[in-house]
C-alpha cells in the first residue's frame, strides 16, 4: 500500500457508513450464532456456514477479477488459516456460546489484539508500547467483572461460566494465530480473496469430518431462521464485509479500522441485553465500560498496524 492510499480521515461519510455497516454486522453474528446451536451440532453449522461464504468469496472473486487457482506456494497458507480461522476459531466460539451469552463471548474478543501484539512482537519482531501493556491489563479486570456478573446472575454455575470462558479463549488464541498467519509475506503474496475461498472449503471439509465422526449424519434444521441465519453468515458476515474492511485499511489505516474492535462489542451486548435477557447493573455497567476504555487505550498504544485479520468477527 501506498502512502498515497492512507490519510483519509474515519469521519468521512463513506468511510464512516463502512465503519458502522461492518461494525454492526459483525456485532449481530454473535447473536445468530446463538440460534444457530440451538438445534444443529456446532460442527454442521459451521460448515453450512462456510459452503455459503466459499461459495460467496469465490463469485466476489470473479467478479473482483482475481483467478480461482491458488497457487502451490499458497496451499500451506490455506490450509493454516483452513485449521485455524475456519475451524478452531469457529468451533471453540460456537461451543463457548452454549455456556455464556453471545454478549460476553463478543467483549472477550475484543482482546484478540492482546495475543495479536504478542504473537506479532515473538513472529514478525513488531514492538510493543507501555500503553498498550497499560491498556490490555485495565480490559482484563473490567472482562473480571463482566464474569462476575455471569456467575451471580445466571443459573450457570462457576464450573459452566469458566468452561465457556476457556473456550473462547481458545477461540481468540486461534483466530491470532490465523492473524499473524495473514500478516506473513508468504500470505500477503497470494490473492486475498482466493485464499479466502480455498481457506474456507478446507474449513468446511475439516468441520464435516469432525461432524461426521463425533456428532453422525449431517443435521439440518428445517426453520426458516436457521437457514436466514445461515445466509447471514455466510454472505453478510463474510462476504460483504471484507472487501469494506479492507477498503477502510487501504483509506484511513489499519489502526483506525481497528477501533471495530470497540463498537462491535457494544453491538453485541446491547443484542444479548434484548434478546438473551443479559441484565445491567453496575457491576456489568462498569465491567463493560472499563473493557473497552481499556481497548482504546491499548489500541492507541500499538507502535505497528495490527496484523491483517483473516475474517471478521464471528
Amino acid at each position: 500500500m501506498s502512502a498515497s492510499t492512507v490519510g483519509e480521515s474515519l469521519f468521512t461519510p463513506r468511510n464512516l457508513a463502512a465503519f458502522l455497516l461492518v461494525s454492526a454486522i459483525w456485532g449481530g453474528t454473535w447473536l445468530v450464532i446463538r440460534d444457530q446451536i440451538s438445534s444443529v451440532p456446532p460442527a454442521w453449522s459451521i460448515a453450512y456456514r462456510f459452503v455459503v461464504a466459499a461459495a460467496g468469496m469465490f463469485a466476489l472473486a470473479a467478479f473482483r477479477g482475481e483467478p480461482f487457482r491458488l497457487a502451490r506456494s499458497g496451499w500451506p497458507w490455506a490450509v493454516a488459516l483452513g485449521i485455524f480461522q475456519f475451524s478452531l476459531n469457529f468451533g471453540f466460539v460456537y461451543n463457548a456460546e452454549g455456556f455464556i451469552t453471545s454478549g460476553l463471548v463478543a467483549v472477550m474478543f475484543a482482546l484478540l489484539v492482546v495475543p495479536n501484539a504478542l504473537f506479532g512482537r515473538l513472529v514478525l519482531g513488531q514492538p510493543i508500547k507501555s500503553e498498550f501493556v497499560l491498556g490490555s491489563a485495565i480490559a482484563a479486570v473490567g472482562v473480571a467483572m463482566l464474569f462476575a456478573q455471569e456467575y451471580r446472575a445466571s443459573p450457570a454455575t462457576l464450573g459452566e461460566v469458566l468452561t465457556g470462558a476457556a473456550l473462547t479463549v481458545g477461540g481468540i488464541l486461534s483466530a491470532s494465530i490465523a492473524n499473524i498467519v495473514q500478516a506473513t509475506e508468504g500470505a500477503k503474496r497470494q490473492p486475498l480473496l482466493t485464499l479466502l475461498a480455498w481457506s474456507m472449503l478446507i474449513g468446511v471439509g475439516i468441520n464435516a469430518a469432525y461432524a461426521l465422526v463425533f456428532e453422525g449424519p449431517p443435521q439440518f434444521d428445517p426453520r426458516p431462521e436457521y437457514t436466514l441465519g445461515i445466509l447471514y453468515l455466510g454472505l453478510a458476515g463474510s462476504v460483504v464485509t471484507f472487501p469494506l474492511y479492507y477498503g477502510l485499511v487501504r483509506k484511513v489505516g489499519a489502526g483506525q479500522a481497528a477501533y471495530s474492535s470497540v463498537v462491535v462489542p457494544i453491538v453485541a451486548m446491547i443484542l444479548s441485553t434484548l434478546f438473551e435477557g443479559f441484565v445491567w447493573g453496575p457491576l456489568p455497567a462498569a465491567g463493560a465500560a472499563i473493557t473497552l476504555a481499556g481497548m482504546v487505550v491499548a489500541m492507541r498504544g500499538r507502535a505497528a498496524p495490527p496484523p491483517r485479520r483473516a475474517t471478521p468477527e464471528p
